[in-house]
Parts: structure tokens; C-alpha cells; sequence
């Protein structure tokens, strides 16, 4: 009799140790899937072009941009292939002879909104300054530069220009063509999170 009283015993506290257990689960998940914002659909442009001849531009639109709304932490990853160029040729040429694509298939960036406050966020664009690291064809460099960020709703609008300099990548620009492709470069990313 006492054996059934202590097996009933044991099959009670292992049921409320899962009615106690599963419901930290699920909010440890829930906690962890809020801990960061993504989309894989940022749009990153660009833009090599000297006046008086035809642009260079490329943009790519399925670039990876992830958020931790808590810290201000940022990154954003680009396949490099996903750039595409007015012109076919333009775009072999970025692919094959600038970028080389084969041995360098990414440009990934690192770092951190400043003073950022998830609950500070209005409909009107407020300026942050970020902080990180840009890697590009083997090469990394800190970049520091603006964002513009706006929040309507559940959805949060990020928005940066920069400039770098080809040549700090040891991208090669060959010296024929150096009159048509500027050195500095022009760079905008636009990420839509929800």
C-alpha cells in the first residue's frame, strides 16, 4: 500500500515539475526570439561614379540586417553576387576583376548604434551615431557615420550613408579605366525590421 502512495507521490511531482517547467520554457523563448530584430531584405546601394561618365552603381536587395533592440547592437551581411549593375558587363567586371566574388563572397558590417533607446523611437527620423567594423575583400576597417531611425508601429526604419575608399580594401582599379571609377566610394544601407 505504501508503494502506490509513493509511486502516486512521484507521478505528482513529476507532473507539476512539467506544469512549472513548460511554461519557463516558453517564456525563455519568447525572451530570446525578442532579443533580436531581423529581415533579409535590406537594401544596400553602391556608387563608384565620377561625373561626366556613365554611373557605377549596384544595389542589393537581399542583404541580412539584424538588431538587438536592447543594446543597440547591429550587423548586416551582403553576398557580394547579389549586386546588380545597370549594364551585364559592369557587373562581371565588380563580380570578377574588383570584388572577385570567388575568393571574397561576402562584405560583412559590426557594431553599435550609440545612446540607441528602443522606447525613444517616433515617427519622426531621429539621427544615432554607429560605430563598427565594415569587412570587405579580406580587409576590415572602423567605420563610424550616421543613421536615421524611425519607428511606426511594430516596424522600424534604419537608414545610413557612408563613404570609404576603395584602395583601404586593396580593391584593385585598374589604371586604364581609374578616370571612370571614383576611389571613394559611396555606400547606403535601408533595412525595414518588424
Amino acid at each position: 500500500m505504501e508503494s502506490g502512495w509513493i509511486i502516486r507521490k512521484v507521478i505528482y511531482d513529476m507532473n507539476m515539475k512539467k506544469i512549472i517547467i513548460m511554461p519557463m520554457i516558453l517564456a525563455s523563448f519568447i525572451v530570446f526570439s525578442q532579443e533580436k530584430i531581423i529581415t533579409k531584405s535590406a537594401t544596400l546601394t553602391l556608387e563608384a561614379s565620377v561625373p561626366s561618365f556613365q554611373p557605377v552603381m549596384g544595389t542589393n536587395s537581399n542583404v541580412t540586417f539584424v538588431l538587438n533592440p536592447a543594446t543597440g547592437e547591429l550587423a548586416s551581411l551582403a553576398l557580394m553576387k547579389g549586386f546588380q549593375f545597370e549594364m551585364a558587363l559592369m557587373e562581371e567586371h565588380f563580380n570578377e576583376n574588383y570584388m572577385e566574388t570567388d575568393k571574397y563572397p561576402k562584405a560583412i558590417f559590426r557594431g553599435q548604434i550609440e545612446g540607441f533607446d528602443m522606447k525613444s523611437l517616433t515617427e519622426d527620423y531621429k539621427d544615432y551615431p554607429v560605430k563598427g567594423k565594415l569587412e570587405v575583400h579580406g580587409k576590415s576597417k572602423d567605420i563610424n557615420t550616421y543613421a536615421k531611425i524611425t519607428r511606426s508601429g511594430s516596424r522600424i526604419t534604419f537608414i545610413s550613408d557612408f563613404e570609404v575608399n576603395a584602395s583601404d580594401f586593396n580593391i584593385p582599379i585598374p589604371t586604364l579605366i581609374k578616370y571612370k571609377l571614383d576611389n571613394k566610394v559611396k555606400i547606403q544601407i535601408i533595412a525595414v525590421l518588424k
